[in-house]
């Protein structure tokens, strides 16, 4: 081997290197391939404002082991990468930049706004993009798309315009989410729902011509009284039926209004009497419908109180709130004030609390495209992952209204809809009308307002594959087959491309729904800017190296469960990374001073070998299976167990005396079996580690181009051998006995001492027989001695008892034999409480009548190997005392 690892693992070192390779060469990059197997992944795309945090760092690390793995069992894999326009976000960097500047966007106008704002997305769009490429992200890049990219913007005009021709979207005035400071409508799912502290204040509202008649009502919103149409009660509550019909005089206004009857109104609630304001309020919106009320509304765009506010007009919707309540105080038609706490709607984006509105919209109607989301769930085209996220996905489907789909923003897709200046004919059009198909008018003007981001993300699964044209991609790659997201996004983003994709291509977008959790702080908190306890994973991989962080988020993870974030696990993955490059070292120093066949006869591997053959053998197995069921923490676990544990502290220690000795035969097989087991473990593991990964099996294998593109490991009956399994199992229990005593008594590991070996079974002492080279080296021996019976052995001897034999020790010198008799009284008392244990169990009829038969069996024999480790227990202390 010319080239060898360096002596120190420095991820700084070899990262970007390595993936220079990757992206010179083009292993990300995929093709239409009719002789392979086609395998899907959208990325989510990231704010094009955006910058990498821990979420997106699951996010991504997720779907990209799933890509190396898919790419590795020899699929096509697409991993298909690209950006959000992100409109709310970018709107509001691009406009504090023009603040910085004196430029206010207004006095500038559309088109030079536009101009700014491409500027600001040139600028800083590639950011995020940098930041995945640091974390090892294996998109294809070649491919990258940007949500208003020409492509994109084609396809989301093409919706528009399928869905209002087909009725699905239309123009209406409606309740909407208005938010006051970015001064934009936003959809339900842009609603985070608080509980804040408040309070109910109840309000008499006289009634008109009976004097000293009052109805009470309670509202969180007194400022809202201003917009109010009626007053309603349940038809069934005898206490109001004689008041429905009548006239309240409505407090600080000159308006009187109806009292009306309607079971939306809860009697059990309040005082059982309703305020009905329609322009605010969706509930008293549809109540409104019912019964033709006029919908009044108070408020200006920034929260003020409109020119109908009468002397409150100009105020700030809380400023009114003040003065009208001390106004009702001071009338005495303020009854009382409760403190309540209620949810309030906030805006995710600005955290300012939104105002509902009436406003002429663009929506979407949902009832037709939310039945087929639905179905496509119920017929199983469609899976979560965990199964648990259906409740959610059903259950938000269930209660869908319909889409407000335009926000008052410039940065977007802008509506294609033109309006005629003279007859005010709306035309909905690729492109602007000449004249218009009414009057005639050749005086247009476009529709304002953009879309609504998530309408285009909608699109996202087929819109980045070149839809609507019938491109080759679109046909090979759709649909799409995982989709890797967190639990918060499943309504904004998860059911809109369902249902988008099955309108538009007549297919579920994906086939399964990966969902993960938040990753917390070690607190267990919520990482945000306010509590200032964010990690950015940029400063983690400088620090640790991507593989860290990587291994880090997977460890442990479990679908759709939270998992918090601890330095000392980034610390444990770093440690590991070391465990691996230094036994690879060790490996390859040993590689250099023997010639190994490529192929060998498995007949000459020592039982060692065999075992540890077979257990890497199963552990392909394990962990494909794993990975298809998307168990992305189980799988790595096993790998990092096994390469610990197994290879590294136990096979690489039992081959030792083999490497070091020039004289043993079986040394090409262990070396064979040495480079075999590790390039088949650094296979299964460079999905989640992939650039260490790469440097070792580059190094091990130099004539391989890149782990990247070799085979997956697969499971071969030829490397199963259950019996080399068992033994070396059974040398391994002895070694712990041989050390567990040992610690027991503080004998250094340089004492050596004889061990002897003692079993009827010809069978197991065959196996220390045939092991006996390494069994001298873990067990600390200075010779082994294997036999039937106890002869020879010195009456001082300590003992470790196996399940069928016992491991003999003379420490006559070492020992202090009353620690050694304390140590056996201990293992004693433990012996006689699980032989209480057993025997309880195996005498309770219960149990052996309802628990399964080999519940039954295990547990007797466990009563068979706990009598016998207690008979020589005893038999061991009556010697010594």
């Amino acid at each position: 081997m010319s080239k060898e690892l360096a002596k120190t693992y420095d991820p700084k070192g070899l990262e970007d290197r390595i993936y220079q390779k990757w992206l010179d060469n083009k292993y990300f990059h995929a093709e239409v391939n009719r002789d392979k197997k086609p395998f899907t992944i959208v990325m989510p795309p990231p704010n094009v404002t955006g910058q990498l945090h821990m979420g997106h760092a699951l996010d991504e690390t997720m779907q990209d082991i799933l890509i190396r793995f898919k790419r590795m069992q020899g699929y096509e894999a697409l991993w298909q990468p690209g950006t959000d326009h992100a409109a709310i976000a970018t709107e509001v960097k691009v406009i504090e930049k023009l603040k910085e500047q004196g430029i206010d966007k207004n006095e500038i106008g559309r088109e030079e706004f536009l101009k700014h704002a491409w500027e600001w997305k040139e600028e800083y769009g590639g950011k995020i993009i940098n930041q995945l490429k640091k974390l090892g992200a294996s998109a294809d890049w070649d491919r990258e798309r940007f949500t208003m990219d020409e492509g994109c913007s084609k396809a989301v005009q093409e919706v528009f315009i399928k869905l209002y021709e087909k009725g699905y979207i239309y123009k209406g005035s409606r309740i909407i989410n208005w938010c006051p400071v970015c001064q934009t409508s936003i959809s339900d799912a842009e609603v985070e729902h608080e509980d804040q502290d408040g309070f109910f204040w109840h309000i008499n509202y006289p009634v008109a011509g009976e004097e000293g008649q009052f109805v009470e009502i309670a509202t969180t919103r007194p400022e809202t009284l201003l917009g109010d149409t009626a007053v309603a009660v349940n038809p069934e509550d005898e206490r109001y039926k004689h008041l429905v019909g009548k006239m309240l005089k409505l407090p600080l206004t000159d308006r009187e209004i109806p009292v009306i009857a309607d079971e939306y109104v809860d009697k059990e609630f309040g005082t059982g009497c309703v305020k009905i304001t329609p322009a605010h309020d969706p509930n008293d919106f549809e109540v409104g419908k019912r019964h033709n009320l006029e919908e009044i509304n108070i408020m200006n765009d920034d929260a003020t109180i409109n020119e109908l506010g009468g002397k409150y007009a100009g105020m700030d919707r809380y400023e009114a709130r003040k003065a009208m309540v001390a106004d009702l105080e001071a009338q005495g038609l303020l009854v009382k004030v409760v403190p309540h706490s209620h949810s309030v709607g906030t805006h995710d984006r600005c955290k300012t609390t939104v105002e509902p509105m009436i406003k002429p919209q663009w929506f979407v109607r949902m009832k037709e495209m939310g039945e087929a989301a639905i179905e496509t769930l119920k017929n199983g085209e469609l899976q979560f992952v965990p199964e648990r996220f259906d409740k959610t996905y059903m259950h938000w489907l269930e209660n869908i209204r319909d889409w407000c789909i335009s926000r008052q923003l410039w940065w977007g897709h802008r509506i294609p809809a033109y309006y005629c200046d003279e007859c005010g004919e709306t035309v909905v059009a690729r492109e602007m009308p000449e004249k218009c198909p009414k009057c005639g008018c050749t005086h247009l003007h476009q529709d304002e307002d953009t879309l609504d981001t998530w309408f285009s993300s909608a699109l996202w699964p087929f819109s980045t594959l070149g839809w609507p044209e019938k491109t080759e991609e679109m046909e090979y790659f759709y649909p799409t087959d995982v989709l890797v997201t967190g639990y918060d996004i499943i309504f904004f983003w998860v059911i809109r491309m369902v249902f988008s994709g099955l309108e538009q291509t007549g297919k579920t977008p994906f086939h399964h729904v990966l969902i993960h959790g938040l990753v917390r702080d070690s607190q267990g908190r919520k990482m945000s800017k306010s509590l200032g306890n964010g990690i950015d994973p940029l400063e983690v991989i400088d620090k640790y190296g991507a593989d860290a962080l990587r291994l880090t988020l997977m460890t442990g993870n479990a679908p759709g469960n939270d998992m918090r974030f601890y330095w000392e696990r980034i610390e444990a993955s770093r440690n590991f990374a070391n465990k691996v490059w230094n036994a690879s070292r060790f490996i390859m120093m040993n590689l250099e001073k023997a010639d190994i066949p490529k192929n060998i006869d498995l007949q000459t591997l020592t039982g060692a070998d065999k075992w540890i053959l077979s257990k890497v053998n199963t552990l392909a197995k394990e962990v494909t299976e794993n990975l298809d069921k998307y168990e992305l923490g189980i799988a790595v676990q096993k790998v990092y167990d096994f390469i610990w544990e197994e290879f590294c502290d136990w096979y690489i220690e039992m081959v030792k005396p083999r490497l070091y000795n020039d004289e043993d035969t079986t040394k090409a097989a262990a070396l064979w079996t040495l480079k075999t087991v590790l390039s088949n473990a650094l296979k299964l593991l460079h999905p989640y580690m992939p650039f260490i990964t790469e440097e070792i099996y580059c190094t091990l294998c130099p004539e391989e181009e890149s782990i990247m593109i070799s085979a997956w490991p697969e499971f071969t009956e030829e490397w199963d051998f259950a019996a080399d399994e068992e033994a070396v199992e059974t040398i391994k229990e002895a070694v712990r006995g041989i050390r567990n005593v040992r610690t027991g008594m503080n004998v250094p590991p340089s004492k050596k001492a004889k061990v002897f070996v003692v079993s009827e079974e010809a069978a197991v002492r065959e196996i220390f027989e045939s092991g006996k080279v390494f069994f001298a080296t873990l067990g600390y021996a200075s010779e082994v001695f294997v036999q039937a019976d106890k002869e020879g052995i010195a009456e001082d001897a300590v003992s470790a008892v196996i399940g069928n034999a016992v491991i003999y020790m003379p420490f006559a010198e070492l020992v202090d034999i009353e620690k050694e008799i304390e140590r056996l009284k201990k293992e004693e008392e433990k012996l006689e409480k699980e032989l209480a244990r057993v025997n309880g169990m195996l005498n309770n009829e219960r149990f052996i009548s309802k628990a399964p038969e080999s519940k039954v069996q295990e547990e007797r024999e466990k009563l068979e190997r706990y009598t016998n480790m207690m008979e020589q227990v005893k038999e061991r202390l009556a010697q010594l005392q």
